[in-house]
């Protein structure tokens, strides 16, 4: 189950359920302004205190800057890592939004 979160309402804002693979989180659940900002994230599964700190740390950050951070970051011997679906996440966001916008 998804938390409960408030967001302030504007139609410009991207909003995307990513469904994970590789990784013990199952989904994330990410929301973007029409600045490319992030606004707010949401892990589902997954370890809840590190999960907690990349979500605090990357909201408020523009999406093309997280990604350049944290893209390609590995999980032990797994060829992924949560830090890395969140940049598959943000990449889907920026691709549905480009899509939508043609």
């Amino acid at each position: 189950m998804l938390p409960e979160y408030k967001l302030k309402h504007n139609s410009n804002m991207k909003h995307t359920l990513y469904q994970t693979t590789g990784t013990c989180s199952k989904m994330i659940d990410l929301t973007v302004d029409d600045n490319d900002i992030i606004q707010q994230v949401f892990f589902v599964g997954g370890c809840n205190g590190n999960l907690q700190g990349i979500c605090r740390l990357v909201t408020g950050q523009k999406v093309d800057d997280v990604i350049t951070r944290l893209d390609g970051i590995r999980c032990g011997a797994k060829p992924t890592s949560c830090p890395d679906q969140l940049c598959r996440a943000l990449e889907q966001l920026k691709r549905e939004s480009s899509a939508s916008a043609k």
